[in-house]
Order: structure tokens, then sequence, then C-alpha cells
């Protein structure tokens, strides 16, 4: 398991519609009982339930989840003030953060395309 201050060091995000619980654990390097503590926490975290009330995360969820994570391990936020942080007017920051780690993120994808699509010499 990753260390709380290697937020950075986190698996890329698959280009998949939906996660399991088990996957988005893995990509977040969370247990799966606290995603679901945090659900109640968070408003903002809520996943599709189906069949047998199994979780089903989107892409928003996970990139929810590792800014929660982020606020939590990693800037020592208690959960109060982690939900203050994620409902602040003033915690905007936050998105243009993890905006960047997307845009990044899609950047170093793109390039690894480039590469198995440029011809060989």
């Amino acid at each position: 398991m990753l260390e709380p201050t290697h937020n950075n060091e986190l698996p890329a995000i698959p280009g998949k519609r939906y996660f399991t619980i088990g996957e988005v654990s893995e990509l977040c390097a969370v247990k799966p009982h606290v995603l679901r503590y945090w659900e109640q926490e968070f408003p903002q975290l809520k996943p599709v339930k189906r069949r047998g009330n199994r979780r089903y995360y989107q892409r928003d969820d996970v990139l929810t989840i590792r800014q929660i994570r982020g606020l939590l391990y990693d800037q020592g936020y208690t959960i109060g003030g982690a939900r203050q942080r994620m409902t602040d007017e003033n915690g905007k920051s936050l998105v243009t953060t993890d905006l960047r780690a997307v845009i990044k993120e899609t950047i170093e994808e793109l390039e690894d395309v480039l590469k198995v699509l440029a011809p060989s010499k």
C-alpha cells in the first residue's frame, strides 16, 4: 500500500465508465470500508447503486475520492474540515489543482499513444 504522502503516485485512472468499489479502492489506495464511510460524510460522493445495492463509481467520483484522500492524508484535515473545504466556495483552488492533475495525466496518456502510433524507422 502507498504511504499517505504519495498521492501523486496513484495509478492512472483507466478510460472506463464505471468502477466497482474494489477497483476504486486500488486506484485511490483506500480500503472499501473507508469509501463507504466517506459516502456518509461527503455529500459530493454519490456512486450509482444497482442490483443488490452494488456501488458503481464514475470517473468524477474517483477524482473526488482522490481529492478527499489528499485533504485527509496529505494535508492533515479532519473529516469536518475536509467536508467544509470541499463545500466551501473559497476552495476553488482545489478544483484547479485537481484539473491540473487530470490535464497532466491526459497529456501523459496521449504521449504514450503517440509513441505507439509513431512509425518505426
